[in-house]
Protein backbone atom coordinates (compact mmCIF):
# COMPACT_ATOMS: atom_id res chain seq x y z
CA UNK A 1 0.00 0.00 0.00
CA UNK A 2 1.40 3.43 -0.98
CA UNK A 3 2.34 5.80 1.80
CA UNK A 4 0.49 9.10 2.05
CA UNK A 5 2.26 12.44 1.70
CA UNK A 6 2.05 12.88 5.47
CA UNK A 7 3.55 9.48 6.23
CA UNK A 8 6.47 9.99 3.85
CA UNK A 9 7.28 13.50 5.07
CA UNK A 10 6.77 13.07 8.79
CA UNK A 11 7.37 9.42 9.67
CA UNK A 12 11.02 9.85 10.61
CA UNK A 13 10.19 12.72 12.96
CA UNK A 14 6.95 11.42 14.43
CA UNK A 15 7.46 10.68 18.08
CA UNK A 16 5.45 11.13 21.25
CA UNK A 17 4.99 14.28 23.26
CA UNK A 18 6.93 12.67 26.10
CA UNK A 19 9.88 11.96 23.82
CA UNK A 20 9.71 15.48 22.42
CA UNK A 21 9.93 16.89 25.89
CA UNK A 22 12.93 14.67 26.60
CA UNK A 23 14.65 16.25 23.60
CA UNK A 24 13.61 19.74 24.65
CA UNK A 25 14.91 19.18 28.15
CA UNK A 26 18.29 17.88 27.05
CA UNK A 27 19.97 21.03 28.34
CA UNK A 28 18.59 20.31 31.81
CA UNK A 29 19.66 17.74 34.36
CA UNK A 30 17.08 15.08 33.67
CA UNK A 31 14.74 14.52 36.64
CA UNK A 32 14.26 10.99 37.93
CA UNK A 33 10.77 11.34 39.40
CA UNK A 34 7.38 12.54 38.20
CA UNK A 35 7.54 15.33 40.77
CA UNK A 36 10.88 16.38 39.34
CA UNK A 37 9.50 16.39 35.80
CA UNK A 38 6.62 18.59 36.91
CA UNK A 39 9.04 21.00 38.61
CA UNK A 40 11.15 21.19 35.47
CA UNK A 41 8.01 21.84 33.41
CA UNK A 42 7.06 24.66 35.77
CA UNK A 43 10.49 26.25 35.38
CA UNK A 44 10.32 26.10 31.58
CA UNK A 45 6.79 27.54 31.49
CA UNK A 46 7.69 30.32 33.94
CA UNK A 47 10.86 31.16 32.03
CA UNK A 48 8.86 31.53 28.79
CA UNK A 49 6.79 34.26 30.44
CA UNK A 50 9.79 35.89 32.12
CA UNK A 51 12.01 35.94 29.02
CA UNK A 52 9.05 36.93 26.86
CA UNK A 53 8.23 39.93 29.03
CA UNK A 54 11.69 41.11 30.06
CA UNK A 55 14.16 39.60 27.62
CA UNK A 56 17.13 37.45 28.55
CA UNK A 57 19.32 40.08 30.22
CA UNK A 58 16.62 41.60 32.44
CA UNK A 59 15.13 38.27 33.44
CA UNK A 60 16.39 36.77 36.69
CA UNK A 61 16.53 33.28 38.11
CA UNK A 62 14.85 34.43 41.33
CA UNK A 63 11.92 35.91 39.41
CA UNK A 64 11.56 32.76 37.32
CA UNK A 65 11.45 30.55 40.41
CA UNK A 66 8.86 32.85 42.01
CA UNK A 67 6.69 32.59 38.93
CA UNK A 68 7.13 28.83 38.93
CA UNK A 69 6.32 28.56 42.62
CA UNK A 70 9.46 26.57 43.40
CA UNK A 71 12.39 27.17 45.74
CA UNK A 72 15.40 29.02 44.37
CA UNK A 73 17.61 26.09 45.22
CA UNK A 74 15.47 23.81 43.08
CA UNK A 75 16.52 25.76 40.00
CA UNK A 76 20.11 24.58 40.30
CA UNK A 77 18.95 21.01 40.66
CA UNK A 78 17.98 21.18 36.99
CA UNK A 79 20.04 23.97 35.42
CA UNK A 80 23.59 25.17 35.87
CA UNK A 81 22.77 28.73 34.83
CA UNK A 82 20.24 31.08 33.29
CA UNK A 83 21.97 30.46 29.94
CA UNK A 84 21.32 26.71 30.22
CA UNK A 85 17.67 27.37 31.00
CA UNK A 86 17.38 29.65 27.98
CA UNK A 87 18.87 27.01 25.69
CA UNK A 88 16.45 24.42 27.05
CA UNK A 89 13.57 26.83 26.52
CA UNK A 90 14.48 27.43 22.87
CA UNK A 91 14.54 23.65 22.34
CA UNK A 92 11.24 23.33 24.17
CA UNK A 93 9.57 25.98 22.04
CA UNK A 94 10.94 24.50 18.83
CA UNK A 95 9.50 21.12 19.77
CA UNK A 96 6.14 22.63 20.73
CA UNK A 97 5.93 24.35 17.34
CA UNK A 98 6.64 21.01 15.68
CA UNK A 99 4.16 19.15 17.83
CA UNK A 100 1.37 21.66 17.16
CA UNK A 101 1.92 21.37 13.40
CA UNK A 102 2.15 17.57 13.48
CA UNK A 103 -1.07 17.30 15.50
CA UNK A 104 -2.92 19.21 12.77
CA UNK A 105 -1.75 16.85 10.02
CA UNK A 106 -3.65 13.67 9.24
CA UNK A 107 -2.61 10.67 7.21
CA UNK A 108 -4.12 10.87 3.76
CA UNK A 109 -3.85 14.65 3.45
CA UNK A 110 -2.54 15.94 0.15
CA UNK A 111 0.70 17.91 -0.01
CA UNK A 112 -0.99 21.31 -0.17
CA UNK A 113 -3.41 20.31 2.59
CA UNK A 114 -0.43 19.45 4.80
CA UNK A 115 1.17 22.87 4.24
CA UNK A 116 -2.12 24.64 4.88
CA UNK A 117 -2.80 22.69 8.08
CA UNK A 118 0.74 23.23 9.37
CA UNK A 119 0.55 26.99 8.83
CA UNK A 120 -2.90 27.23 10.39
CA UNK A 121 -1.62 25.36 13.46
CA UNK A 122 1.43 27.61 13.68
CA UNK A 123 -0.75 30.73 13.58
CA UNK A 124 -2.89 29.34 16.40
CA UNK A 125 0.21 28.43 18.42
CA UNK A 126 1.87 31.82 17.94
CA UNK A 127 -1.33 33.62 18.89
CA UNK A 128 -1.45 31.70 22.17
CA UNK A 129 2.30 31.97 22.80
CA UNK A 130 3.29 35.40 21.53
CA UNK A 131 6.51 35.23 23.52
CA UNK A 132 7.90 32.67 21.06
CA UNK A 133 8.99 35.32 18.57
CA UNK A 134 10.87 37.44 21.10
CA UNK A 135 12.59 34.44 22.62
CA UNK A 136 13.65 32.91 19.31
CA UNK A 137 14.82 36.29 18.00
CA UNK A 138 16.84 36.93 21.14
CA UNK A 139 18.48 33.54 20.79
CA UNK A 140 20.38 34.95 17.80
CA UNK A 141 22.48 36.94 20.27
CA UNK A 142 22.21 34.88 23.46
CA UNK A 143 22.85 31.48 21.90
CA UNK A 144 23.44 31.67 18.12
CA UNK A 145 23.68 27.89 17.75
CA UNK A 146 20.18 27.39 19.19
CA UNK A 147 18.86 30.12 16.92
CA UNK A 148 20.40 28.57 13.83
CA UNK A 149 19.33 25.06 14.81
CA UNK A 150 15.73 26.21 15.29
CA UNK A 151 15.43 27.42 11.72
CA UNK A 152 17.56 24.72 10.12
CA UNK A 153 15.38 22.06 11.73
CA UNK A 154 12.15 23.66 10.54
CA UNK A 155 13.52 24.12 7.02
CA UNK A 156 14.60 20.47 6.93
CA UNK A 157 11.08 19.35 7.87
CA UNK A 158 9.55 21.54 5.17
CA UNK A 159 12.03 20.22 2.61
CA UNK A 160 11.02 16.67 3.55
CA UNK A 161 7.37 17.57 3.00
CA UNK A 162 8.08 19.20 -0.36
CA UNK A 163 9.97 16.14 -1.55
CA UNK A 164 7.24 13.86 -0.22
CA UNK A 165 4.74 15.88 -2.23
CA UNK A 166 6.90 15.46 -5.32
CA UNK A 167 6.97 11.69 -4.84
CA UNK A 168 3.17 11.56 -5.14
CA UNK A 169 3.19 13.97 -8.11
CA UNK A 170 1.57 16.87 -6.23
CA UNK A 171 4.65 19.12 -6.22
CA UNK A 172 7.38 19.71 -8.78
CA UNK A 173 10.31 17.33 -8.53
CA UNK A 174 12.96 20.08 -8.47
CA UNK A 175 12.04 21.54 -5.07
CA UNK A 176 14.76 21.43 -2.42
CA UNK A 177 16.43 23.53 0.28
CA UNK A 178 15.94 26.90 -1.44
CA UNK A 179 12.18 26.49 -1.74
CA UNK A 180 11.97 25.09 1.80
CA UNK A 181 13.64 28.19 3.25
CA UNK A 182 11.39 30.40 1.10
CA UNK A 183 8.26 28.69 2.42
CA UNK A 184 9.55 28.92 5.99
CA UNK A 185 10.34 32.63 5.61
CA UNK A 186 6.87 33.30 4.30
CA UNK A 187 5.29 31.41 7.19
CA UNK A 188 7.43 33.21 9.79
CA UNK A 189 6.41 36.66 8.56
CA UNK A 190 2.77 35.65 8.08
CA UNK A 191 2.86 34.61 11.74
CA UNK A 192 4.45 37.90 12.74
CA UNK A 193 1.77 39.94 10.99
CA UNK A 194 -1.35 37.90 11.77
CA UNK A 195 -0.49 36.33 15.14
CA UNK A 196 1.91 38.69 16.90
CA UNK A 197 0.76 41.96 15.25
CA UNK A 198 -2.87 40.93 14.86
CA UNK A 199 -5.29 43.85 14.66
CA UNK A 200 -8.86 44.04 15.94
CA UNK A 201 -10.03 45.02 12.46
CA UNK A 202 -8.45 41.97 10.80
CA UNK A 203 -11.24 40.12 9.02
CA UNK A 204 -9.40 36.98 7.96
CA UNK A 205 -9.36 33.92 10.21
CA UNK A 206 -6.23 31.82 10.54
CA UNK A 207 -7.85 29.26 8.29
CA UNK A 208 -8.53 31.96 5.68
CA UNK A 209 -4.90 33.12 5.83
CA UNK A 210 -3.56 29.57 5.53
CA UNK A 211 -5.84 29.01 2.54
CA UNK A 212 -4.56 32.18 0.85
CA UNK A 213 -0.96 31.10 1.35
CA UNK A 214 -1.81 27.61 0.07
CA UNK A 215 -3.29 29.21 -3.04
CA UNK A 216 -0.09 31.18 -3.51
CA UNK A 217 1.96 27.97 -3.31
CA UNK A 218 -0.33 26.34 -5.84
CA UNK A 219 -0.68 29.18 -8.36
CA UNK A 220 2.31 31.45 -7.78
CA UNK A 221 2.03 35.19 -8.36
CA UNK A 222 2.48 35.45 -12.12
CA UNK A 223 -0.56 36.15 -14.28
CA UNK A 224 -1.47 33.05 -16.30
CA UNK A 225 -0.41 33.32 -19.94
Amino acid sequence: MAQSTTERGEKKRAFSLGEARDVAMSEAKKPRTERGRKTLRKLLDASAIEFGEKGFHEASVSSITRRAGVALGSFYTYFESKDALFRALVLDMSENVRISARAAISDGMGALEVERAALNAFLDFASEHKEVYRIIDEAEFVDPQSYRSHYETIAARIEERLKAGAQVDEFRDDLDEVEAWAVMGMNVFIGLRYAIWAKDEDSLSHEDIAERVSRLLQRGVARPE
